[in-house]
């Protein structure tokens, strides 16, 4: 599944790009005015391959769920039961993403994808369980790479499923006590930056805790023998990425590469949440970087790592609110702007249609 995935993925189509941008041009506003927004409008019809891309609405988030080995380590305060609490929360409806969902009219779908528990049917629910919970990262491999494989075949399989039922345009969300140290592992192996730079204070932990926490993730690099540049995002292997994403990734940052890649296998956008997401991509990318054309950055996390990911990933996020939650929320907050991008493109009078006199060259 994998392998057909990675050959379904085609990149922007440099046609629909120009015409994207001639269109842009002839709206009645003057060239450039709508900013970032223009840009984005255009990057998505170039992934679409048609000019004017499709509205990216309906729009599904699926939030997927695991645990993490290396929480035994003591980098975060928070129990590690709080993973099975707060899917539960998301089913109920109580989370701040279904807050933020409602708002902006999108699908909650949760992704058992690594629970370190067995949870009860639900009908938001859906089961790919990978296994219960990954191993400390910092001690050896988080996971082999069939369980990484099998945990981005769960994503795309997931990102598959909603496409055929309708989304138009798929959200990132995750959920999973100790899952931003695991992410600042990532982004160090494919930015090649220090685990200083990328380790953020995550749920809002002390100092003590926090010099831990940076600690562990080098020696997770150590251990697992990573700790001698970046991998990508263009230019490392597959076996490499998947080796690295196996060695201190979780389940579900392996999930969320694969939903990415099946959302851009479908040619359908996807819409990246925090750092989790960010580390996400950055493995997505590694293994086909024409993935990122069907990419948008919803927002930039409080996260350090989140900055240095979307440098690596040359994406730039619409919008920046210092939030460090999670769950999609950032890019749940970020979807009604990316529609609103397109939207222009179907609606907004050219110069010639509405008779209005353009500004002469």
């Amino acid at each position: 599944m994998l392998a057909d995935t990675l050959a379904a993925i085609r990149a922007a189509d440099p046609v629909a790009i120009a015409e994207a941008r001639a269109f842009q041009d002839r709206l009645t506003k003057p060239r450039g005015s709508l900013g970032v927004l223009e840009d984005v409008a255009v990057r998505l019809a170039g992934a679409a391959g048609v000019c004017p891309p499709p509205l990216p609405a309906p729009a599904a988030l699926a939030i997927f769920a695991a645990d993490h080995g290396v929480h035994a380590a003591g980098v975060t305060p928070w129990p590690q039961e709080v993973t099975v609490q707060m899917v539960a929360n998301f089913l109920a409806g109580g989370a701040v993403a279904n807050a933020f969902a409602a708002q902006a009219g999108v699908t909650v779908t949760v992704v058992d994808v690594g629970v370190a528990a067995d949870l009860p049917d639900a009908p938001a629910l859906v089961k790919r369980k990978v296994g219960y919970g990954t191993a400390d990262l910092s001690r050896g491999p988080a996971m082999t790479v069939d369980q990484a494989v099998r945990a981005m075949e769960a994503g795309i399989t997931v990102a598959r499923d909603l496409v055929a039922g309708g989304a138009r345009c798929l959200i990132t969300g995750d959920m999973g006590i100790a899952n931003t140290t695991a992410s600042a592992a990532l982004i160090s192996v494919f930015t090649g930056a220090d685990p200083a730079e990328v380790t953020g204070r995550g749920t809002g932990i002390d100092d003590e805790t926090y010099e831990r926490k940076v600690g562990i993730v080098r020696e997770a690099l150590r251990v697992n023998g990573l700790d001698g540049g970046p991998l990508g995002p263009l230019g490392s292997s597959a076996s490499e990425a998947l080796r690295a994403l196996a060695a201190v990734g979780g389940f579900e940052h392996a999930a969320l590469a694969g939903f990415i890649l099946g959302g851009a296998a479908a040619r359908v956008p996807v819409l990246l949440d925090g750092v989790i997401a960010g580390a996400a991509a950055l493995v997505a990318a590694a293994l086909d970087p024409s993935a990122l054309d069907h990419c948008v950055a919803g927002h930039r996390s409080a996260e350090p790592g989140h900055a240095a990911a979307l440098a690596r990933l040359g994406l730039r996020p619409l919008v920046d609110l210092e939030l460090r939650l999670g769950e999609g929320t950032g890019a749940l907050l970020a979807h009604p702007v990316l529609c609103a991008a397109v939207r222009v493109m179907h609606e907004v009078a050219t110069f010639d249609s509405a008779g209005v006199t353009e500004k002469p060259v």
